[in-house]
This record gives C-alpha cells, sequence and structure tokens, in this order.
C-alpha cells in the first residue's frame, strides 16, 4: 500500500535540490548535505502506538525518500492515550494501515506506505530495502533476530520502548560508524598574531580561541610560514584561553605577521556492538545524574517485561501486586547472572510492573523525538549518536494527591486507559477540570496542544484552555508545526491549531478559546484581571524573550504556575516557575547579542559576519530610513523647526530628504536602474579609493608597524562588471526596492538585457579622493567626524540653502513613499538578495570569504534554527511538569527543569532555584519574606492610614511612589503634607500623577523606601492598592 500526500512536484528531493522555503529553519541546524543524505534513505517503523507514531510524524517532516509503516495489529481504544492519528472509529482496524495516508499529509516529500507482511521474522530479506529500521512494541526474540540480520547488513536499527514513566532507547549504527560533525557546533576561526618556534600560536588581541584538545586547524594568509598554508590540518593542543599549540614546525621559516586559523571538523568513528552483546554489557549514556544507580536496575526491569509478557501473552496488569512480585522475582534472577552484580530496589521494580501497561503522551514525545533524531543521525552522519543505551523516568510525576489501586487503575473502556494505568481514575478526573492558559501556537504550541489533548486535559466541565496567538500560518512553519498543513497557509495560527486537536479528541469541543491578540501591556484590558484569576497555570511556547518576560511578570503578579520552554536547533530546555517557590523567568538573564564596533563595520571589516552586518546598515540607510524621512517631511507640520533642531543630524538628514524629492527622485524604472547604478560605484569604488587615499597600503601605525595587519585588511575597489552575477544581483536589487519606494511597478518585467543596456548608456564620472575626509582609524579613538559641541544650525547658510532647494510641503499633498519593511522568508521581494549581494561585494573588497543567500539569510533574518525532534522531546518534559503542577506538589525537590542537546546527546536536570528570601525586624520580632512573590495588599486607604498601618508592623515609611509619581517623603515639610495625609491612595495617585485609573485597573502598585526596628533602610515587597473589588 502507497500514500502519497498532495501533490507537488517531489521531483526536488530527486534531483538532490532542497524546498528551501519548506525546510529552512531544518537546514540551519542540519546543513544541506546532511538532508540530501537523508534524502535517499529509507526509514522502516515497526509498531504505530503513540510512540512510533511520534517517530514516524518527526521523520516525515524532517524529510527522507521513503517511510514505511509496520503494525498490522487492530488498533484499541486505550491506543488513543497517545496515537495522535488514531480516531475512535479506526477500533479494530489494523494500526499501520489507517496511520499511514495520516503521517503522508505531514510532507508531500516523503512517500508513505504500509510494510507488507503479516510478521517482520517472517522473511528478514525484506528489511535489506531500508538503511534504518526502527523497533517500538516488538518482542525481545524479534529484536534479537532483527538485530543480529541488521548488524550483518550494515543496516542501522533503532530499539525504543515506553512503559509508563519509563522508557529506554538502542542504537546499533554497526562497525566503523563515521561521525561526520559530532557536535554541530560552527568551526571556529580567529586571525594570529603570532607562531613561536615552538609550534605556540596566539591569538590576536587577546581573543578566546575557541578550541579544545584534539581539534583539528588549518591556516591561510601566514606570512613567513608560508608552508602552513593550506597544508594538512594540524592537531591541536590547547595552552591556554588565548594560545593554542599546533606541534612540530621546524623547517617552516620564521613567523613574520599576519594569518587566520579555521577548525576543521575531523571524522569520529564508533563501534556499534549488537543487541545480543550489548544486554550482556551494556554501554549506557546517563540522563540523569540524580538517578545515577536507575538505569542498570531499568536494564534489568525491562527485560523481565519482555520475558513476563512472553510467557503470558500480556503485560503485567496495573498495579497488580501479584504480577509485580513476578516481575521483581523475573529481575532478582537476571541480576545474578552477570558478571557485575546489580543491587536492585524492590520499590523501583514494582513501581516498572505497575506502570507497564501505561501509554503516556508525554513519554511518547519525549523518546519519538529522541529515537526520530537517532535515525537522522545514521543516515546523515551528523551529530553524535546515543552509545547506546539511554533510560529515562519521571517517578516525579506520580501523583500524591490522590490514591493508586488497583481498583482505580484498571482498564475503563475510555481513551484515557493508557494514563489511567498510570495515574488512575482520580487524577484523571483532575486533569480534565482545569483552566489551562497557552501563550503562542507555533512549534511548541502545536506540540503541547497536541499532547494536552491526548492526556485529556481541560476535558471536563471546568475545564477551559485559552491560545492566544496573533501570527499566520507560514510555508516554513509546516516542517516543524505539526498541526497545519498546505491549505492552512494564510490562516490564524491560534484557530487552525484548536481546530486540529478538538478533532484529535472531540471531548475538547467548545473547550478551547482562541485570543488573536499579543500578550502585552496594550492588551491588558483583554487579558485582565479576570482572566488572569480565573487561569489555573500558565504555559508559554514563545519565541522571544520580552514576551516571555512579560507574561512572567503577569504570572509573578498574580502567582500563577508558569511552563516555560524553548529550542534552538538541537538544544531545548524547560523551566519550572512556582508561587512562593522557585525563582521566575527573569530572575536569570541571556549575555546581549554579541555587537559589532562601528569603526570595523565602516572602514575595517575581517569577517563575513561584519559584511552582513553593514549590509543590513545599507538596507535601512537607503530604503527604510529615508523614506519614512521624507514621509515626516510632507505630513507634520513645522518638520524642519520642530525636529530638525532636537536631531544633531540636520545636514545629513535634509540631504537626504533632497536627494529623495529632486535630486535623485526617479521617474521611471530606468532611473531606479541608474539609481542602483551609481550606488555600486559609490560604496565599493569611490568610498574604497578614499580609504586607500587616507591609509594608503604601505602606511604605519605611530610606534612604526604596518597600520593594514592584525584584524584590518587592505581593501581593494572594484570595477563593475555587469557579466558578474554578484555585480549585477545588487543593481538589479537595488533598483527593486527603491522602485518600490516610489510605488514604480513594472520591475518584475525588466529583462536583465534591458538593465545591461541601461547601465551602458550612463556616465559614471571619475573619482578623485578628498583631502577633507577624515576616517576614523579605531574605535578607541574620537571620531574625528563628530560634532564638537557646537550646533549644525551655526552653519545657517548651508541649511537654508538645503531647505530652499526642498518643495514646500504643501505642494506636495497626497504624496508618499512607501518604506521597505524587512521580511526574510519571502523569496520575491529583492530584500535577502540585496543583503547578499551588498555584504558579499564588501567582502570582495576585503578578500573575505563570501556567504551564500541561505547563509545569509540566517545571519540577517536572526533566524532561530528549529527541528521537530527538538521541538516534542521538550514538549513531553513540560507536560511531565504539567502532571505534578496539578497534582499540587509543594515540594521543590520533586521538581525537574531540564537542559538538553541531541547533538551531543547531553541531557542535564535540575531542580528550580528557590526564590530569594529577606528579613527585616518588626514589632513581634525577625519576619522572613519572599523578595518575589511577597507583597503587601492594602485597602483603599488615607495615606494617614498607610503610615500608620506600616507603622504597626515596625516599618517607618520614608518614601512611597507609584510610578514616576513620589507620593510621600519623610522629608517633606508639614504644609506639603497636609493636604495629602487625609486623601485616599487612589486619589492621591490620581492627584499627584495628573492622571485618571483606568476603570479596567483594580489595583494600583506601590513602591516604598521603609526602615525597620534597627533604624536602619530594609528592603521590602512593593504594596498593592485593592481597587473596585
Amino acid at each position: 500500500m502507497d500514500v502519497d500526500g498532495s501533490a507537488v512536484d517531489i521531483g526536488q528531493l530527486k534531483n538532490g535540490d532542497i524546498d528551501e522555503s519548506l525546510y529552512s529553519r531544518q537546514l540551519y541546524v542540519l546543513g544541506h548535505e546532511a538532508m540530501r543524505r537523508m534524502g535517499s534513505s529509507h526509514v522502516l517503523i515497526a509498531g504505530l502506538r503513540g510512540l512510533g507514531v511520534e517517530v514516524a510524524k518527526n521523520i516525515a517532516l524532517a524529510g527522507v525518500k521513503s517511510l514505511a509503516l509496520f503494525d498490522p495489529e487492530p488498533a484499541a481504544i486505550s491506543d488513543l492515550s497517545s496515537q495522535f492519528f488514531l480516531h475512535p472509529d479506526d477500533v479494530g482496524k489494523p494500526r499501520a494501515a489507517v496511520t499511514a495516508p495520516r503521517v503522508a499529509e505531514l510532507n508531500a516529500y516523503t512517500p508513505v506506505s504500509v510494510h507488507p507482511s503479516a510478521s517482520l521474522t517472517s522473511n528478514l530479506e525484506d528489511l535489506r530495502q531500508y538503511q534504518v529500521i526502527v523497533l517500538t512494541g516488538t518482542p525481545l526474540k524479534d529484536q534479537l533476530k532483527i538485530s543480529d540480520f541488521a548488524h550483518a547488513n550494515g543496516i542501522y536499527l533503532v530499539i525504543v520502548d515506553i512503559y509508563g514513566l519509563f522508557g529506554s532507547i538502542f542504537t546499533d549504527f554497526g562497525k566503523q560508524f563515521a561521525i561526520a560533525d559530532p557536535t554541530g557546533e560552527n568551526a571556529v576561526s580567529g586571525i594570529v598574531s603570532g607562531i613561536d618556534s615552538e609550534g605556540l600560536v596566539s591569538a590576536l588581541d587577546e581573543t578566546r580561541h575557541g578550541l579544545e584538545d584534539g581539534d583539528y586547524v588549518t591556516f591561510s594568509e601566514v606570512q613567513g610560514m608560508a608552508a602552513l598554508n593550506g597544508s594538512e590540518p594540524r592537531k591541536v593542543t590547547v595552552k591556554g584561553p588565548y594560545t593554542f599549540s599546533i606541534g612540530d614546525v621546524s623547517g617552516l621559516g620564521e613567523y613574520k605577521q599576519g594569518g587566520l586559523y579555521t577548525q576543521v571538523k575531523m571524522p569520529k568513528i564508533v563501534d556499534f556492538q549488537p543487541l545480543s552483546e550489548q544486554l550482556q554489557k551494556p554501554e549506557i549514556l546517563i540522563s540523569d545524574f540524580a538517578k545515577f544507580d536507575r538505569p542498570q536496575q531499568l536494564h534489568l526491569g525491562f527485560q523481565a517485561l519482555h520475558t513476563f509478557k512472553d510467557k503470558h501473552g500480556h503485560l503485567p496488569r496495573p498495579h497488580n501486586d501479584e504480577d509485580a512480585s513476578q516481575i521483581l522475582e523475573l529481575a532478582q534472577a537476571l541480576a545474578g547472572q552477570g558478571e557485575d552484580k546489580v543491587e536492585l530496589d524492590e520499590k523501583l521494580i514494582r513501581e516498572l510492573s505497575y506502570q507497564a501497561e501505561g501509554d503516556l503522551s508525554p513519554m511518547a514525545a519525549f523518546f519519538g523525538g529522541l529515537a526520530a533524531q537517532e535515525v537522522l543521525k545514521s543516515v546523515s552522519g551528523k551529530f553524535h549518536p546515543i552509545v547506546q543505551w539511554l533510560y529515562f523516568d519521571s517517578l516525579e510525576s506520580l501523583p500524591s494527591s490522590v490514591k493508586r489501586s488497583e481498583e482505580l487503575c484498571k482498564p475503563t473502556g475510555s481513551r484515557y486507559d493508557g494514563q489511567i494505568a498510570v495515574f488512575g481514575t482520580e487524577f484523571q478526573e483532575k486533569l480534565a477540570n482545569v483552566n489551562q492558559f497557552l501563550v503562542g501556537a507555533g512549534a511548541i504550541g502545536c506540540e503541547m496542544l497536541k499532547n494536552w489533548a491526548l492526556i485529556g486535559l481541560a476535558t471536563g466541565a471546568k475545564g477551559k484552555i485559552s491560545v492566544a496567538d496573533m501570527d499566520q500560518i507560514e510555508k516554513s512553519n509546516l516542517n516543524r508545526q505539526f498541526l497545519f498543513r498546505p491549505k492552512d497557509v494564510g490562516k490564524l495560527k491560534a484557530d487552525c491549531a484548536a481546530e486540529a486537536v478538538q478533532a484529535m479528541n472531540p471531548d475538547l469541543r467548545g473547550k478551547i478559546t482562541t485570543l488573536r491578540d499579543r500578550v502585552g501591556p496594550e492588551t491588558e484590558h483583554i487579558f485582565n484581571e479576570d482572566f488572569w484569576k480565573g487561569l489555573d497555570g500558565v504555559t508559554n511556547a514563545l519565541d522571544n524573550v520580552d514576551a516571555r518576560q512579560y507574561v512572567d511578570r503577569r504570572c509573578v503578579f498574580f502567582r500563577k504556575p508558569l511552563l516555560d520552554s524553548g529550542t534552538l536547533g538541537t538544544k531545548g530546555n524547560c523551566q519550572v516557575v512556582l508561587p512562593h517557590l522557585t525563582e521566575s523567568y527573569s530572575s536569570s538573564q541571556d549575555p546581549p547579542e554579541q555587537s559589532f564596533p562601528q569603526c570595523t563595520l565602516r572602514s575595517f571589516p575581517n569577517k563575513i559576519e561584519h559584511t552582513i552586518a553593514w549590509a543590513k546598515e545599507k538596507f535601512h540607510q537607503y530604503f527604510v530610513g529615508p523614506p519614512e524621512t521624507v514621509n515626516l517631511y510632507v505630513s507634520q507640520p513645522n518638520y524642519i523647526e520642530q525636529t530638525l533642531k532636537q536631531s544633531g543630524n540636520e545636514i545629513p538628514t535634509l540631504e537626504s530628504i533632497r536627494a529623495f524629492l529632486v535630486t535623485e527622485k526617479p521617474s521611471n524604472f530606468d532611473d531606479c536602474i541608474i539609481w542602483a547604478r551609481h550606488q555600486f560605484e559609490k560604496e565599493y569604488n569611490n568610498a574604497i579609493q578614499q580609504l586607500l587615499y587616507n591609509f594608503p597600503k604601505d602606511s604605519t601605525t605611530a610606534s612604526g608597524a604596518p597600520f593594514w595587519s592584525g584584524p584590518k585588511r587592505a581593501p581593494d575597489p572594484l570595477q563593475f562588471d555587469a557579466g558578474n552575477t554578484t555585480h549585477f544581483s545588487f543593481v538589479k536589487a537595488s533598483a527593486n526596492l527603491h522602485a518600490f519606494n516610489y510605488s514604480i511597478a513594472g520591475g518584475n518585467k525588466v529583462s536583465d538585457k534591458h538593465y545591461v543596456e541601461v547601465m551602458e548608456n550612463m556616465i559614471i564620472p571619475d573619482f578623485s579622493p578628498n583631502p577633507a575626509v577624515k576616517i576614523q582609524a579605531d574605535d578607541k579613538e574620537p571620531d574625528p567626524n563628530a560634532e564638537n559641541g557646537k550646533s549644525s544650525f551655526d552653519d545657517n547658510d548651508e541649511l537654508e540653502k538645503l531647505v530652499s532647494a526642498l518643495p514646500p510641503p504643501k505642494s506636495l499633498a497626497g504624496f508618499k513613499l512607501e518604506p521597505v519593511e524587512f521580511e526574510k522568508d519571502d523569496e520575491t521581494n529583492h530584500h535577502i538578495d540585496f543583503i547578499t549581494a551588498a555584504s558579499n561585494l564588501r567582502a570582495q573588497n576585503y578578500a573575505i570569504a563570501e556567504a551564500d543567500r541561505h547563509q545569509t539569510k540566517f545571519i540577517a533574518g536572526k533566524i532561530i534554527p528549529a527541528i521537530a525532534t527538538t521541538t516534542a522531546l521538550v514538549t513531553g518534559l513540560v507536560v511531565l511538569e504539567l502532571y505534578k503542577i496539578i497534582d499540587g506538589k509543594d515540594d521543590i525537590e520533586q521538581y525537574k527543569n531540564g537542559f538538553v542537546n541531541l547533538a551531543l546527546p547531553f541531557f542535564g536536570f535540575s531542580e528550580p532555584i528557590a526564590s530569594p528570601k529577606g528579613k527585616y525586624l518588626g514589632k513581634e520580632g525577625e519576619v522572613t519574606i519572599d523578595k518575589l512573590w511577597d507583597r503587601f495588599e492594602v485597602e483603599n486607604i488615607t495615606l494617614r492610614e498607610f503610615i500608620n498601618h506600616f507603622s504597626s508592623k515596625g516599618l517607618e515609611v520614608m518614601m512611597l511612589s507609584s510610578g514616576v509619581s513620589l507620593l510621600y517623603a519623610s522629608f517633606y515639610p508639614p504644609n506639603k503634607l497636609k493636604d495629602r495625609m487625609g486623601l485616599k491612595l487612589s486619589q492621591l495617585v490620581e492627584t499627584i500623577s495628573k492622571k485618571a485609573i483606568p476603570d479596567h485597573q483594580k489595583n494600583v502598585i506601590f513602591e516604598m523606601t521603609v526602615e525597620d526596628q534597627t533604624g536602619e533602610d530594609v528592603e521590602v515587597p512593593y504594596v498593592m492598592l485593592k481597587l473596585h473589588e
């Protein structure tokens, strides 16, 4: 049975091309080469309950040559606990047959078929057609047969299983498996300042080299040791943060100056053992170092489950003590067999037995993301595989607020039986009556809603889910936001996601409210106090820090638990924020974004990131800033007098307005071509000639050192060549964007030949450097072109001349320019084309290695690389924490903040950091306060009553403020305080701020400075005035 997706030309993958509009975010994780290898791989997935379909979904989204599914077993109602592509009316039908068409919808470039066999082991030769086989829910005896066959025939094997809150994964990629790029991190490079006779390399200006022992580097542009340039990669021994050794350099001459080093990724070879050997002596990757002793026990416990099922035909019954005793006996027998005796924790093994029938959506998400990434590693050679086992559990997610027993955990004939087997019916009832807020319906948001639908969140009488997202679906979203299909492009994410999960679980019908507004200060009348107070919890699925911090602040204010998570390529994290227990998301901050010195961008770039940043500035200077300024000049009364007096940039601004309205105003598209060609000359020839006039190539610094050395690369002017693709691309993109500013149509109909004809008829004036031009040589020196304390208005003659050359705004009534709004994902708008060409021309000036359009778009667009595997896994971790919050756990040690990097692979879990505490001395003794979550709350009393109220607590108010208004200070004279003391706090705020408190606002925040009984200033929480209660 073959199943095709929607009709698209899948020839794109056949001829080696990749649909960058669909795969763009994933390409920045894996790269073109890895994706081409994936595009020639055939994958088989066996077992299509929740775990198998999660693996299939992630692999289909990632894109492989073909995907075959195997599971002839009939679907059961309990499968719906985690199998999101099954519907109630599929019960009794073969799982693979009903699942395959739905997987095929995910990606038209990945054909999906059903493996035509009743048994995988009946004819092992059928498996030769696959590069990778994934086994889920497969009996151990079949695993062993398939493993031996796969290992002998060079077929990669991944075995993955989950039992309730327990799971494991095993990989076997054969002998001599080559890992092309073990980390996925960008290769580091830098500038050499010296190489001594012992081979010790020093990085320039105390710049950290970023290398590790065992890395390899190549060299270029080294003077004096020319034989190093382009030679075989040299192995690095790190000597310090700024120095490293490359070994013997005898016979290479004496280093003079210059040079660049570049890290080279060398392949790593790993030997894998087959399952039969690894069962006896497992090599285990630790997933949680707080549970260091568990993997060996679970290794035996999982084998005991296989033995039990082989004997009885089913797994141990939920919470059945008799079956648990048998599992314990089987595990104990295994524990005594090997060379290394394993000490078993009876409680752990019994819990494994209790939960064996369990099938939890978040565990399927975690291991489905993990297993799919291992499949991609095997066929692409990108990133380091798991060697060879990993065990993971989340026993902390077990509820303690409800009972669990065999009676409460037995099957009920409902779609939630896989979850009830672990948690019981009482906890299922708790999950159903939750009011949860999801902020964001993108990649993480889609996965979150899927998990919520499967676990039955908010399906009860009191249950409610609110989803807020103002964005529309774009094609690039389809690669990882799996609730959306090509037909949904252009629709609102929140609406489509909500509709998809209600179809997935009809119990959610009428339980989801979608909100098409950004959650922020401007929408507090929508997301008001009643909204926040009604919530049980909040989950962030956001991709920017500002929005996360805002939601975090609201959660702290309204004392709501928050689950935050994020991904960056193969990296992911989740954080739990709990009222009165933990710090909040905003308590820690990421380091600021890297910025480049202006002097470097303007005159001395030395790497492609510099030229791309420069090109992006030019984009703004050409197509955004001046049109906005012109529109202000036309529409704003007295613009010249009001705005220019304050800006300090009067002459450049007026010159820009004159150029756009008079001297360079185009009347047709040909004029735009002429303008663009002039910009090429100005930026890539004239400006470089001027720079070399100011600093000739043989110039020296005050100390006698060559000026053009170290980070300063001497440039060369470019001569325009219409036959050069980059030169022509710059003119074409610039002309189209300039035409867009003036709403001149027809650019897309102009032939390349016509561009050339227009440019051939132009006269390009000769350029002579201007001796009066000054150029800043170093950011540490003052800018010679900066204002020297005198306003440009001192030069009234020039200003008046410029102003008189401008057409009066009244004569331009109705005239408006169209500023360009940068959009990176539109392939037809010339934005990335311009930045790529502008950057690469600058790179040609300075002999810097150029970047292709794909890489330029990544850097200029600040794109966050993303892949479905990480998203699925991280969301699974979040939902495992959500179980704990709904249970009401108040022990911080039961919660886990998680950080993963699937590339390495690395897993790190830690308990959340406790919120900061403080103390003050009150009248009754020492008082402990939570600096983050505590606050004082007062009714609308008078200022006098307020001061007396805190005095009775032993706190003397010295100053009181609200926003920017100082309402009270102990040093104010009595006559100033007399009128204030009798005012109600709300009246006081309105009187001093001269602003009315909005009707929808139900509180006012006060900050106060106080002294406690020691007479010292102490830090205390803010005060909340409650209004309109």
